[in-house]
């Protein structure tokens, strides 16, 4: 009886200590949800598949052939892969200016972008930040104004916010197909396609 009386204080005592020196479980919460989708949101994660598939494919092409074009068949007069680049760019530049209600950068009002740029770092920055100018645009689109008249940027009458953007990111895409040719005829694999 005593040797009963002596374990039950000991087996509660360490059950107790052990108790404090194990760290609690927090009690399972709810997973936070995301917020509804809007159609901010939605022409945003457009616009980062295409910058992402574009800038990837940008990186790829080594500096000393950023001034490759096709002279083989039907490209007499096409853009080499730098001006592929700087014209996307200024293009975006002008679209999203656009929707923002801003003047595009004085440098942007050439076709293929600004001549003073050569180097692959600072034409792959001036994409980059055309892009990032394109998530400032996409930010500021709402139900009310997506498809409210705007100036359009090509000169022709008016647009909307929405049709501006699903302009540009199909602009994006053209030239990215354009793009994956140079790299092939090249020799390389477009990062996209790559295992």
């Amino acid at each position: 009886m005593k040797i009963r009386m002596f374990f039950a204080p000991v087996v509660f005592l360490a059950a107790a200590a052990f108790s404090q020196t194990v760290p609690q479980k927090p009690a399972p919460t709810m997973p936070a949800q995301a917020p509804p989708p809007t159609v901010s949101s939605e022409l945003d994660r457009a616009l980062l598949r295409v910058e992402t598939q574009f800038v990837a494919a940008a990186e790829a092409m080594p500096e000393d052939k950023f001034g490759f074009a096709p002279t083989q068949g039907e490209f007499k007069g096409v853009r080499t892969f730098a001006e592929q680049l700087k014209h996307v760019a200024s293009t975006n530049y002008a679209f999203f200016s656009a929707i923002l209600g801003e003047a595009p950068p004085a440098r942007d009002s050439a076709e293929n972008g600004p001549a003073g740029l050569k180097s692959k770092v600072e034409i792959l920055k001036y994409l980059r930040d055309s892009f990032a100018l394109g998530h400032r645009a996409m930010a500021a689109i709402t139900d009310q104004n997506a498809v409210e008249p705007i100036k359009n940027p090509m000169g022709h009458g008016t647009a909307t916010r929405l049709g501006l953007t699903t302009m540009v990111i199909g602009h994006c895409f053209d030239h990215y197909g354009q793009m994956v040719e140079y790299l092939r005829m090249n020799g390389i694999v477009p990062p996209a396609s790559r295992k």
